[in-house]
């Protein structure tokens, strides 16, 4: 089966969407960073119980030279959730 792009397509929409109502009107600002990440599961067959075994892998891509700051924004992302 092919990988389903629509979840990250809409993901990434309804980001830009929000930025525009936020952000839309001030000439000022711009997109400086952007980090995607993606989980991406696998099934693994089913146990003795019938259970689906899963995998999981994680995948990032960004756009920041800086290793660091990559880190910080990583940082700064999950104290946001945290907060929420």
């Amino acid at each position: 089966m092919p990988l389903d792009g629509s979840i990250l397509g809409n993901c990434a929409s309804e980001q830009m969407e929000a930025l525009e109502r936020v952000y839309g009107e001030d000439p000022n600002v711009q997109i400086a960073a952007v980090i995607t990440i993606v989980e991406v599961v696998r099934t693994q067959g089913t146990d003795e119980e019938g259970n689906v075994g899963l995998s999981s892998s994680i995948r990032m891509r960004h756009n920041v030279p800086d290793p660091y700051r990559v880190v910080g924004l990583l940082e700064q992302a999950a104290h946001n959730v945290l907060a929420d």
